[in-house]
């Protein structure tokens, strides 16, 4: 049986029970407005002269609007309900503005800065004000851009004595995952302000990473302050509520001690078993082939109050805490960005990734409006005697050649001769292969990668794929239009063998000052920012931040326990290949074999170089 933890919580201290099913949701709602109105608004009816009393529910794109009408709105009886979609842009009008950030590409567009109040106009805002003041009774605001419209119009308060002029008498903010609504859009739902249902899943992607996820950041940032309650729709028709107080109050909690986020997996046309065997995952499913196990953007955190769980993106934690979390330098350089990412490659059994080549710095920037790019590197958590990494040029071969045959292996009926240009090496288990951006490389078959990178997660130009199709059966996107200005031809053989593969068994430097523990630096790269350090030891070891968040993973042993020197956060406990975060806030902390003591164990640590 799998001890690799799928599920993992955090123990909120708190006393709060938060509210579980629709009929527990609105009874809370009706609660609340109760103590914030001195009329009696609950059941819908008049007001009088305290005019209407406002709630805006406040959504993420993604979020079933319908169901929320149908369980949450209309058992509430408003006496007028507005969904914000029907007052916001129509959606042509949307594309248009929104065509240079979307793009033709299906994978590719431009990091957008939009603000939700560029997609109202005035006089749809001053008709929604209208109806809202004219009202009388309990007022429900849904939608994308709720609490904004809310202000904007400025429906005031009544006599409910809102925090903010024009602000709504109650604001619950409707959150969703990233990775459920990914599930979603693969299922037929729409993008936000997007007739769509049919368009493939990676132009779905496309949008609501470039555009609308942007916007809907936005939002949740601004409104992070004055969320009254916070509700979680991950569950179809079992929605969890917590006051936005305790949600506040337990993110502050996660960012001070070390924690898992929530993973998950997903299958791929290169194969892979590995992980469905040893983490104990859908043995039915054909492959899984990724695991995001250590990607804030796209993970979630799951906040347990007092057994029930209520499950946030864990980008809440960086939004609302950043400075514990990644540390003041980390935060004065990436902002609001968790800079560091660990993910899974699964080949064990399937096939090779595409062979690839990740952006430059100035390309990204002035292609796609990112800061900084996708540098990465491979760490070899388990292989087999035929394991290998294609990575950089061969020494001599003519990039120019290569591109050309690229582009004709592009147009078809052309196998690409992989063997004439690109380094097949030779990999095992604990080698760390560096990637710096504009470096040709390809996982191998019969490999298992544990990836740790630079945040940014989609810019991978594809520049051979071996003729395969994607699982939706369509052609897999390539991009050597973009990939050829980024190969780095002097990434060549003597530069990959004498610079760029950290052998396991090579001799390394003993970093640690403590008796039984060896500290080896495995990378990166001198061009990436990331600093990675192995720790092998029996039965301790005392690892430092560095002042910079860290992210680690058990990569030798059944299982560690990170706990504080002076009680001061819960220990955690860690199963062999499971990715765990320590925050810049912790500084020094303590990781104890919890298994065998009389076998090594090691960890993957890996923070930002701050020197």
């Amino acid at each position: 049986m799998s001890s690799y933890d799928l599920h993992p919580t955090i123990r909120i201290h708190s006393d709060e029970v938060p509210e579980r099913g629709y009929e527990r949701v609105v009874a809370r709602i009706r609660e609340e407005l109760a103590a914030r109105t001195t009329a009696r608004v609950t059941d819908g009816t008049d007001a009088g002269a305290a005019g209407p009393v406002v709630l805006a529910l406040e959504c993420y794109p993604g979020t079933d609007l319908d169901e929320l009408r149908r369980e949450l709105v209309e058992p509430l009886a408003p006496s007028l309900t507005i969904l914000s979609d029907d007052y916001s842009q129509p959606a042509e009008q949307v594309q248009r503005r929104i065509a240079d950030c979307i793009t033709d590409d299906r994978v590719f567009g431009v990091m957008s800065h939009y603000r939700i109040e560029q997609f109202f106009d005035e006089a749809q805002v001053a008709s929604a004000g209208e109806k809202i003041r004219a009202a009388r009774g309990l007022v429900v605001v849904y939608g994308v851009g709720a609490a904004w419209l809310c202000e904007a119009a400025d429906v005031g308060a009544g006599d409910a004595g809102a925090a903010v002029s024009g602000a709504p008498a109650l604001l619950v903010y409707a959150s969703l995952t990233r990775w459920e609504i990914q599930l979603r859009l693969r299922a037929g739902a729409c993008n936000w302000k997007a007739d769509n249902a049919d368009e493939d899943a990676l132009r779905k992607f496309k949008r609501g990473y470039f555009f609308e996820w942007r916007v809907a950041d936005r939002i949740k940032r601004d409104l992070a302050d004055r969320v009254d309650l916070l509700l979680d729709c991950n569950r179809r028709g079992d929605p969890r509520m917590v006051s936005g107080e305790a949600w506040r109050v337990a993110l502050a909690q996660v960012a001070t001690q070390p924690f898992r986020l929530v993973p998950y997996f997903d299958a791929s046309v290169w194969g892979g078993h590995w992980m469905q065997e040893r983490f104990g995952l859908d043995p039915e499913a054909p492959n899984f082939g990724w695991a995001f196990d250590g990607v804030p953007e796209e993970n979630s955190v799951a906040l347990d109050f007092s057994g029930t769980c209520v499950e946030v993106p864990a980008q809440d934690v960086v939004s609302l805490a950043p400075v514990p979390l990644l540390g003041a330098k980390v935060h004065a350089r990436f902002g609001v960005d968790f800079p560091i990412r660990f993910d899974y490659l699964d080949t064990m059994g399937g096939g090779n990734l595409s062979l690839q080549v990740h952006p430059l710095t100035a390309y990204i920037q002035d292609r796609f409006g990112m800061t900084y790019t996708q540098d990465e590197s491979y760490y070899i958590l388990d292989a087999t005697p035929e394991s290998c990494v294609y990575l950089g040029l061969k020494t001599g071969a003519s990039k120019e050649e290569m591109v050309a045959d690229l582009r004709r292996a592009e147009r078809g009926g052309f196998r690409f001769p992989d063997e004439r240009y690109v380094n097949r090496v030779p990999v095992g288990r604990h080698d760390h292969v560096h990637i710096p951006a504009g470096t040709v490389h390809a996982g191998g078959a019969g490999t298992v990668i544990l990836e740790i990178s630079a945040t940014p997660y989609i810019f991978t130009f594809k520049l051979w794929d071996w003729g395969r199709v994607g699982l939706d059966g369509l052609p897999r996107p390539i991009n050597v239009g973009h990939g050829a200005p980024n190969i780095v031809a002097e990434r060549d053989t003597e530069c990959v063998l004498g610079r760029l593969v950290d052998r396991a068994g090579a001799e390394h430097a003993d970093l640690s000052h403590e008796p039984g523990v060896r500290v080896e630096r495995t990378g990166l790269d001198e061009l990436e920012f990331i600093e990675t350090r192995r720790y092998w030891f029996y039965e301790r070891a005392t690892i430092a931040t560095f002042g910079s968040v860290n992210m680690l993973n058990l990569v030798e042993g059944d299982a560690v326990v990170a706990e504080s020197a002076d009680g001061s956060f819960d220990p955690l406990e860690v199963h062999f290949g499971e990715t765990f975060v320590v925050p810049a806030s912790v500084g020094e902390y303590r990781v104890r074999n919890a298994g065998d003591t009389g076998r090594e164990v090691a960890l993957i640590q890996a923070f930002v170089r701050l020197g």
